[in-house]
Order: C-alpha cells, then structure tokens, then sequence
C-alpha cells in the first residue's frame, strides 16, 4: 500500500508560509506557538521544511543543526493527516538531512502527556535522557494555569544513519 508520504512535496518555508504555519499551529496545538516566534525562526538559520499535500502544507518540522547535534524545535502536523505515517516518514527525512549538516545526535522535548508523539519518537528509536519539571504551559487553574512536565528525548544519529 502506498504511504500518503510518497504523495507529498517538501519545501523549504520562508516568512511568506507563516499564514498556513500558523493555521496548522492552531488546529494542532492547545498552545500554538505565535506568529513572530515562526518568523524568527523563519529568518534565522534553522532548517525550515514544510510538507504539501496537493499544493496544500499538512506539517512543517522547525529544526535547529549545529555543532554535530539537531534540536527538533516543533513538528507539526495537521490534524487531518495525523496517524497515516506522515510525521514519521518526514521527521525521518529530515533526521536524514540533519545528518547530512553533521550532526551525530537529535535531541527534543515532547509533553510528557503526549501519547501518539511519544509513540512515534520510540518507534524511531529515541529514549528519555531526562525531565524538565513543569516545562509547559497547560490551562485551568486560577493562577495561570498548571504546567505539564517535558521529556527530553535523543536519537544518536551516526548509528542509526551510518
């Protein structure tokens, strides 16, 4: 069966993306991030790809590549295309492309209440490092809101890529 992956394009985002970034952001995400937030790192240097379906963004990945190591700074993918193997087939794409920069290992922070992400980052192969205590910002309570704890996740990459 043919992965809905192989359908897609990926491109690399600029400032005039930021529209569409940020309409996946607040279908995806209780907490999106803001629109300057996606410019900065749209005009900074980061790897910025993004992922068309049909001429259409369905994910984009924000990714930091330095000194041998890549920070996955945000993934997101849209609601409609979710658990059809597309964030897995692109965040392996990108670590592909990250090794090509030089870096040896990825490393990021997930919701420690993010089920499906963490099932997709271990079906990848990263493992837990460490926890960042109340590192998100959830909703609800009187005082600004609770937060959610962060783990902090890595995948050496000379191994798995070599």
């Amino acid at each position: 069966m043919e992965r809905l992956f192989s359908r897609c394009d990926v491109k690399n985002l600029t400032v005039d993306d930021i529209s569409e970034m940020m309409q996946l952001e607040r279908k995806a995400y209780a907490f999106p991030w803001t629109e300057n937030v996606l410019k900065d790192c749209l005009q900074g240097a980061y790897l910025c790809r993004g992922l068309m379906l049909k001429n259409v963004l369905c994910a984009y990945a924000i990714l930091s590549v330095a000194v041998g190591e890549c920070h996955i700074l945000n993934i997101c993918v849209s609601p409609g295309v979710q658990g059809k193997g597309i964030a897995s087939d692109f965040l392996q794409k990108l670590l592909d492309e990250a090794v090509e920069w030089n870096a040896e290992i990825a490393f990021l922070e997930v919701r420690a209440g993010n089920v499906a992400a963490l099932a997709l980052y271990s079906k990848l192969g990263f493992s837990e490092i460490g926890r960042r205590k109340e590192y998100y910002r959830n909703g609800g309570s009187r005082n600004g809101g609770s937060r959610e704890d962060a783990l902090v996740l890595s995948l050496p990459l000379t191994q798995q890529h070599s």
